[in-house]
């Protein structure tokens, strides 16, 4: 696999983000967003996988997804940017059931998307990505010598889109909408973690570099001492998709460049046995959450 080097305009659009991001803060800018523990603490697939079941392990955590065969697994940055949103909104509202906006375009802009149509267009990966996403199961699972705890969930009872895909700036008849399963609503309401949206937007070209900022997000949160995580740890958590440990290393070390330009709070080390982490203000004050 090849190493993707930062270019000096991917850089540049970095700085300039995190120029703004330290110029207001995020709750004060309206940017305060959130995304849901669980999914923070073992990721989505970056890259499409085979077959309708796929596991991250973070420690004593598992994270398993299941999809029925007819739809397969999310997989990307957009269902990352989908969650984002959902967990945000949840937040937000405290309403299980959200409202998608009258119009495709108009929910794309929110999501930081532009609406392109064609076979590679955004709009039919947003489509299909939304029916990967709604349509799969989640299964977390923690265990330890003394206790095995196991939650099972979906992440929404019901969705109703009406949008024209051929039309996207067109409004429908109806809203678009979607109910959140009631112990996904629970669980982002009971465990949100306080992100910056212009982070995510800065970052949402790759799903590594957006997984490596949520979690470092939430583990400087509470990280008390520095802690060495082993790469085979890191690669189990984020990387199942690479065949190689050493790959995965080259890939995290790379997008970790992008995530200390938006966060530059971080603290962190690369040693040849692992990344260490050094504690570090979260990104989000605590008082913002």
């Amino acid at each position: 696999m090849a190493k993707k080097e930062l270019s000096p305009k991917s850089i540049n659009a970095l700085v300039e983000e995190v120029l703004a991001i330290e110029a207001e803060q995020a709750q004060e800018a309206g940017k305060l967003g959130f995304m849901c523990r669980a999914m923070v603490q073992a990721s989505l697939p970056s890259r499409k996988v085979d077959g309708i079941e796929f596991t991250r392990r973070n420690g004593n955590f598992t994270l398993t997804l299941l999809a029925p065969s007819r739809v397969g697994l999310p997989y990307g940055t957009v269902p990352r940017l989908l969650l984002t949103w959902l967990a945000t909104e949840a937040v937000k509202t405290r309403e299980r059931e959200l409202v998608l906006g009258d119009s495709l375009s108009g929910f794309m802009r929110e999501l930081g998307m532009t609406p392109t149509g064609g076979r590679w267009g955004t709009i039919p990966r947003l489509k299909d990505q939304t029916r990967r996403l709604f349509a799969a199961s989640i299964t977390g699972i923690y265990e330890d010598e003394g206790q095995t705890a196991m939650l099972s969930q979906k992440i929404a009872d019901h969705a109703n889109i009406w949008w024209d895909t051929g039309h996207p700036g067109q409004a429908g008849l109806w809203q678009s909408t979607v109910k959140l399963s009631e112990s996904f609503f629970n669980e982002v309401i009971g465990h949100p973690v306080p992100i910056d949206l212009r982070a995510i937007q800065a970052l949402k070209r790759s799903p590594l570099a957006l997984d490596l900022y949520t979690w470092m997000s939430f583990r400087f949160s509470y990280l008390k001492q520095s802690t060495v995580i082993p790469w085979a740890a890191l690669q189990m958590q984020f990387g199942a998709d690479y065949k190689l440990t050493r790959q995965f290393k080259a890939a995290l070390i790379e997008h970790l460049k992008s995530v200390a330009v938006v966060y530059p709070e971080a603290r962190f080390d690369i040693q040849d046995k692992g990344l260490m982490l050094i504690p570090s203000p979260p990104h989000i004050a605590k008082k913002s959450a």
